[in-house]
């Protein structure tokens, strides 16, 4: 279950990631208890949540491309140097009762730096293990995660009671320097490098075209998209599902709780397929509509456990097959494409979300939803049946584009070549069968 701690420079990495996460969700918290403290308006909370997050839909590609093409190394220390000092800087800027723009300004730049910052992050990280470890790598990576957004919401809800805001943003701040010191102290003889893109293809069009060119990979992202619009905003739902902010802390906890088991379930994996994937897809959904004909919040936390369980699993087996199923050239791109993806369907699918709550009512909305996302599921599941010839002709039909080459000679899931003859040669070749049959 714990392959990936076996390695010297993932143990120092993990440590740091788990740092920097909690450090980071303290932060989350912090913003949106000073944006709803001093405008009172839940709305002003999400524009500040959408200006996070619009950086990576805008940019993340451009970001991926760079991350492909220079080393991710000098990213990682420049960027969360770059962190280091918005945190301060902010905190500063709470302390000081400056009014909400510069907050809204240094909100938006952390965004921007997060999203040059995650490509480069996850090429690294996926260095630091072999190719055979990259899974349970991603599965730890998860388990961290959820942990230190245990730790940092509930560490955060403590102390900007006790000591205000503004210090989570400075403990945010000294929290990137252990990221910086895990970089600057692992063994680089131990790295497991990466084939880095040739300057021919590292554009950005050149990562669009290589995934749209491949049926495997654009079905994953579309999939991802649609169960992070429909199936994965759960910030919202659970929010409609409570009577009170004590049920909707309850489900908050619970949902963190999932997380955690579906983190150390996927560590527990040798592989994480395509098969694991489509089935946890088609677990969540089916639970995500039958929560909404379960009657109270109660019985909703009760299937929210294995409902979190399935996400993480999910989020795990997407990231694993995108890197280990596409080009090392190609990977930082794929991580950027991926993550763009996902912040789209955020942002598209919270509002949405939102609306349909308040129209129909949250119980029909968990059921639509979950409805939805297991149609697309199973629509997944009946492409990835097929040949890699097929997925990459509906891929292509799907985009109005030319059958070309999808991967590279020598790809895993390139499609095989389909020669055909010329249509004079065809007309010769039956003038001839005629006349041997006369």
């Amino acid at each position: 279950m714990f392959r990936a701690l076996s390695h010297r420079n993932y143990r120092r990495w993990a440590a740091a990631d788990l740092i920097s996460v909690t450090g980071s969700w303290m932060q989350v918290i912090g913003v949106n208890w000073v944006v709803l403290e001093r405008t009172g308006s839940v709305t002003s909370v999400g524009f500040s949540v959408l200006l996070s997050t619009l950086p990576s839909v805008l940019l993340g590609p451009w970001a991926g491309a760079l991350a492909d093409r220079f080393p991710v190394r000098r990213i990682v220390l420049v960027c969360q140097t770059l962190h280091a000092v918005l945190a301060i800087v902010l905190a500063c800027a709470v302390w000081s009762g400056l009014p909400m723009a510069p907050v809204y300004a240094l909100t938006f730049a952390a965004g921007l730096v997060t999203v040059f910052d995650g490509p480069a992050f996850g090429r690294l990280s996926s260095q630091i293990v072999p190719r055979d470890g990259l899974a349970n790598a991603v599965a730890l990576g998860s388990v961290i995660s959820s942990v230190g957004r245990i730790i940092g919401m509930s560490a955060a809800g403590v102390l900007v009671a006790l000591v205000g805001a503004p210090v989570l943003f400075a403990l945010n701040g000294l929290s990137f320097v252990a990221v910086i010191a895990a970089v600057l102290t692992i063994r680089r003889e131990e790295f497991h490098p990466l084939a880095t893109s040739a300057s021919s293809r590292a554009g950005v069009r050149d990562g669009l075209r290589y995934v749209a060119g491949s049926g495997r990979l654009l079905l994953l992202v579309t999939l991802g998209f649609v169960l992070s619009c429909l199936g994965r905003n759960y910030q919202v739902t659970m929010a409609a599902m409570s009577t009170d902010a004590a049920m909707y802390g309850l489900l908050s906890s619970v949902f963190a709780i999932g997380t955690v088991l579906g983190g150390l379930v996927a560590a527990a994996r040798r592989t994480l397929s395509v098969r694991l994937l489509l089935v946890c897809a088609a677990l969540a959904s089916l639970l995500q509509a039958a929560g909404g004909l379960l009657p109270g919040p109660v019985a909703f936390a009760v299937v929210l456990v294995p409902i979190a369980a399935a996400a993480v699993l999910i989020d795990t087996t997407m990231s694993t097959r995108l890197q280990l199923d596409s080009e090392d050239g190609m990977r930082g791109r794929m991580l950027a494409i991926s993550g763009s993806a996902g912040a789209a369907a955020g942002a598209i699918g919270a509002p949405l979300l939102g609306w349909l709550c308040e129209r129909a009512g949250a119980n029909t909305t968990l059921v639509l939803a979950g409805t939805v996302t297991l149609l697309a599921t199973l629509s997944a599941a009946s492409l990835f049946g097929a040949s890699p010839q097929r997925r990459t002709a509906f891929a292509h039909r799907v985009l109005h584009r030319r059958r070309g080459v999808a991967h590279p000679a020598g790809h895993p899931h390139q499609p095989a070549p389909v020669t055909r003859p010329r249509r004079r040669a065809r007309v010769r070749a039956r003038s001839r069968a005629e006349a041997h049959g006369r």
